[in-house]
């Protein structure tokens, strides 16, 4: 609920930004990372690369982004035309910062022999200097579909692209950038939750560290995780990525048990504090005010636009 400050009477959320949607034209888009009630609330929930496609492939007016900024640029990066709108434009990303674009362009000429295939969470600016960017749902798949003598610089998760050398045996240079939630996860408590719930199977997001992975019963991204606790038999898990998925697999696996991998520090470090600076409150005021909006430069979004194009045509490959 939030008060009307002009008549003092109380909004229910949920009703007002149905009432918006049609109103608008608009459709929400929202990451498995959001709160429950911003995921109930949206039109599709998805990864990053179920959301590009999405996002591509909308006919609404405006598109409502509940995640964080490089996935609301994507969206503008493919629709140039529409209104496109995210609840807080301060959600950011730890690991798209810790690419900075005048960094990545000196990478790139030191390297200029490598092809950049550069993972979906960073800039607009970064996707601009790059030459396909991946998902953790299809950078094993376009990885496989360059030839074995051409080398690959990879960015921006170091964590990522280690899991994929060791997956597609191709020695490519990383970048040294991590999430800041998926590194943070602790190894000896994960092997105490695996002690306390021995028939719990563990399954991880590819951005945790190495030393938390090889205790994975599954490695996957988000949705493949997902599918996953649906497809299993198992009858619990210990889940090593943000804990917003957990929404969808209680919906989608109802009746088994979802534990969360704890972070080293007594802290809710497992939860994105990027994603979740949405609320529905701001989900609100944002399509109420039609803003804050995502602009770009077109010079810009053209050139982010073909590696974005890149990723989705090898997708479909």
């Amino acid at each position: 609920m939030i008060t009307n400050s002009d008549t003092g009477a109380d909004i229910d959320l949920h009703e007002e930004i149905v009432r918006l949607k049609k109103e608008l034209n608009a459709v929400i888009l929202a990451h498995y990372y959001q709160e429950s009630e911003i995921q109930d609330v949206s039109d599709f929930i998805g990864d990053s690369l179920e959301l590009a496609r999405k996002a591509r492939s909308t006919n609404a007016d405006v598109i409502v982004f509940a995640g964080v900024h490089f996935m609301a640029e994507t969206a503008k990066i493919l629709n140039p035309d529409k209104l496109v709108l995210l609840p807080d434009i301060q959600a950011g990303c730890s690991l798209a910062e810790s690419c900075p674009a005048e960094l990545f362009r000196a990478f790139r000429e030191k390297h200029p022999e490598h092809i950049a295939i550069t993972y979906i969470n960073c800039s607009s600016e970064v996707k601009a200097l790059s030459d396909i960017i991946c998902t953790s749902s299809n950078a094993e798949k376009l990885i496989n579909q360059i030839p074995k003598e051409q080398p690959i610089l990879f960015s921006p998760d170091r964590n990522l692209g280690s899991w994929l050398i060791k997956k597609t045996g191709r020695d490519m240079l990383l970048w040294q950038g991590a999430c800041m939630v998926h590194e943070t996860f602790s190894e000896r408590k994960i092997i105490g939750l695996k002690l306390k719930y021995p028939g719990a199977k563990m399954i991880a997001h590819p951005e945790c560290e190495a030393a938390v992975l090889r205790h994975a019963d599954f490695i996957g991204s988000t949705s493949k995780l997902l599918q996953f606790v649906q497809s299993d038999d198992a009858r619990s898990y210990i889940i090593a990525t943000e804990t917003g998925i957990i929404h969808q697999m209680e919906k989608f696996a109802p009746g088994k048990r979802f534990i969360p991998a704890p972070p080293e520090n007594n802290c809710e470090c497992n939860n994105c504090p990027h994603m979740k600076l949405n609320t529905m409150e701001k989900l609100y005021l944002c399509m109420k005010n039609k803003s804050p909006e995502i602009e770009m430069e077109e010079l810009l979004r053209l050139r982010a636009l073909k590696p974005v194009e890149r990723m989705l045509e090898m997708s479909q490959a």
